[in-house]
């Protein structure tokens, strides 16, 4: 390492797990919950003709896979890294979380379909049996609501999980009036009211949790942190000239990182010492920052050239 060109990394608490990990048991109680209420609304669905049991039931079957899915993204994400992978694979959980948006559009377009479809051709519903079946299925979603309400705004894995639920949660209360509407009007075109409903409320949250989920895949800023700021504080610094190859993504949920090659004015750098200037950056990211794993390159003025003319 030549003179005046160190390598600093300030580190916060050591990564021991995903935002995710904390919930798997509960994400495993929602998954068991979620099981038991498809297997309910697919016998229901069938014994009452109702479509809007039939679209929940087939939103939650792929709410059950997804929610297999992050548990095992949380396993693979929590396994240690290794010398090739040195983030282990902390990506799983993001690439699940993926996985389960592209289920959800799918299912989403296909209950919308369906619902069109009885439209065209309408079908008697058994009113009393889907008010039975729709209040078992409400019930059980309000209970894995109230499991992942708080893991949801830690993880991007957990909070997919809470929305395929919490969809659910809707959809049920959307079965749960258009059995009402039948029971006391007669008016059979209410099921395929509320298989829409179900459909128009998959579709918007599934695309916002898309973008967030891309978001970390393009490896774009963490979500409330502002380069434009990082960057003046950075420069605000005692003896700081400039700051270039500033980088800061997520790695998963809960894992924001950042690296940065500071210009530092050789007096001042020879004067406080590299370890010294490397706890002020930390410092100055610490207390305006929710980034924790920084690595920082501290350079002399015109060193930037130097590498420019390394690369041709």
């Amino acid at each position: 390492m030549g003179a005046g060109h160190d390598h600093g990394h300030a580190h916060g608490a050591p990564v021991t797990g995903t935002a995710a990990a904390a919930y798997r048991g509960r994400l495993r109680v929602a998954l068991g919950i979620t099981l038991t209420v498809m297997v309910v609304e697919i016998v229901g669905g069938v014994l009452a003709d109702s479509l809007a049991l039939i679209a929940d039931a087939a939103h939650m079957a792929t709410d059950a896979l997804g929610l297999g899915m992050a548990l095992m993204a949380i396993h693979f994400a929590n396994l240690p890294a290794s010398a090739n992978r040195t983030f282990g694979f902390a990506r799983a959980e993001i690439l699940a979380a993926l996985a389960n948006c592209l289920l959800l559009l799918g299912v989403g377009s296909y209950v919308l379909y369906e619902a069109i479809q009885r439209f065209i051709t309408p079908a008697a519903t058994e009113g009393g049996l889907t008010v039975v079946f729709g209040l078992i299925g409400l019930v059980a979603n309000m209970i894995s609501l109230t499991l992942l309400m708080r893991g949801q705004k830690e993880s991007l894995n957990v909070r997919g999980a809470f929305l395929e639920v919490a969809a659910d949660a809707l959809g049920s209360l959307a079965v749960l009036i258009s059995a009402v509407v039948i029971l006391t009007t007669g008016w059979q075109a209410a099921d395929p009211i509320a298989s829409l409903v179900i459909g128009l409320m998959i579709v918007p949250r599934t695309l916002k949790l898309l973008r967030e989920t891309l978001d970390v895949l393009l490896e774009s800023a963490p979500k409330g942190v502002d380069m434009a700021e990082v960057r003046a504080h950075i420069v605000a610094l005692d003896g700081v000239e400039d700051v270039h190859d500033l980088h800061a993504w997520t790695i998963t949920s809960g894992m924001p990182v950042l690296s940065a090659h500071v210009v530092v004015r050789s007096d001042v750098l020879s004067a406080l010492g590299h370890e010294k200037m490397l706890h002020e950056l930390q410092g100055c990211l610490g207390d305006h920052f929710d980034v924790e794993h920084c690595t920082f390159q501290l350079e002399p003025s015109g060193h930037a050239e130097h590498e420019a003319g390394l690369c041709h």
